[in-house]
């Protein structure tokens, strides 16, 4: 569904899980940092809100959003977080760069929460304008950052869960 047509911080508080033994990561690219650092904000003060303790959130900052994928590889690598939040925001512009960025840091993202077996989240807000990018970011269509942490914990949830309960078809965690 198109984020025009639903609110990034609405989410039914009774399907989230108690986050208050998980350790997660955060990175947060600086350009943009008036948008990013909102995106951060909202993710921390959810995580918070459903259980995750401070000491248990580290973050880090980066000079843009395709440094994302490496700086969540070395924090993974300095510290076992139960998930790892990445949050960035590129503009389109005038030229093509954006959809390589875009492209590079969401196959980044992705190959490693594959190859890690931990959730890396994809909060990078890839509008057209920058008025996109400020309703996105707490204005009129909620916050990227609240989708993220609310992604991050459900995931490490679901991992939880199914570590428990071994898979009856053959996979293994």
């Amino acid at each position: 569904m198109a984020t025009s047509l639903q609110n990034l911080s609405s989410y039914d508080e009774t399907n989230i899980p108690d986050g208050s033994t998980f350790s997660i990561g955060i990175v947060v690219s600086d350009w943009n940092s008036h948008i990013t650092h909102s995106l951060f904000q909202a993710c921390h003060e959810t995580l918070l809100k459903n259980g995750v303790k401070d000491f248990n959130i580290t973050s880090i900052q980066v000079p843009g959003a395709f440094e994302l994928p490496v700086a969540a590889k070395m924090l993974m690598g300095a510290k076992s977080f139960d998930a790892v939040i990445c949050l960035g925001c590129v503009i389109k512009g005038e030229t093509k760069h954006d959809e390589y960025i875009n492209n590079a840091v969401a196959h980044g993202l992705t190959n490693l929460s594959i190859i890690s077996g931990k959730p890396v989240v994809f909060g990078v807000l890839t509008p057209d304008t920058e008025q996109q990018s400020i309703d996105r970011a707490g204005g009129v269509h909620g916050n990227k950052g609240d989708e993220a942490a609310v992604t991050a914990l459900r995931m490490i949830d679901l991992q939880k869960q199914l570590v428990t309960r071994k898979s009856s078809i053959g996979f293994s965690s």
